[in-house]
């Protein structure tokens, strides 16, 4: 394996779930560099490529289907931020997720979708149809979740969304 493609794997592997924007913008190399040797190290199976919410994201073959979904959600960083909450106060109402992170419901139900779609978060309806959130399995969640910090890119886009949400919801109220 050349010492280029090493370092490419090493840095997947230092970076789980890390996506190709992300890898150019960390690495020394030039994006079509990038392209060819991921492409070696995919038909070596030394790296796993996936699609996930719209971006690539990469994978050494370590991480099973799960992992690999998480590591891709736990990258945004209102999805952590509730994987986080649900930790720290589980189990929880909707509703107070919401106003703890300051977030409009609409962008908590966004991601709680994909949570949910991933088998990271329950949520269960009692005989009154109220939900209530938790997590699927806390004691594999939880040492997953450190092993990811949201970049500076996805944080952006986390936060205008939540900003273009928290005005259309408060539109919504002030009518």
């Amino acid at each position: 394996m050349s010492d280029t493609r090493q370092q490419i794997r090493a840095h997947v592997q230092a970076n789980a779930g890390i996506h190709f924007n992300e890898l150019v913008r960390s690495s020394e190399f030039a994006p079509g560099q990038i392209q060819y040797h991921i492409r070696r190290l995919i038909d070596a199976d030394d790296l796993v490529r996936e699609e996930r919410y719209g971006q690539t994201h990469y994978y050494t073959p370590q991480y099973d289907e799960w992992e690999r979904g998480a590591l891709a959600l736990f990258r945004r960083e209102t999805a952590r931020e509730i994987v986080v909450y649900l930790i720290e106060h589980d189990p929880s109402r909707p509703a107070a997720v919401a106003d703890e992170l300051g977030i409009a419901r609409s962008t908590l139900e966004y991601h709680l979708d994909h949570l949910v779609e991933c088998e990271i978060v329950n949520k269960r309806y009692d005989e009154r149809n109220r939900v209530t959130l938790s997590l699927a399995d806390p004691e594999r969640t939880a040492p997953l979740l450190s092993e990811v910090t949201p970049t500076v890119p996805d944080r952006l886009v986390d936060r205008f969304t939540r900003l273009v949400d928290g005005l259309l919801e408060s539109g919504h109220d002030a009518r």
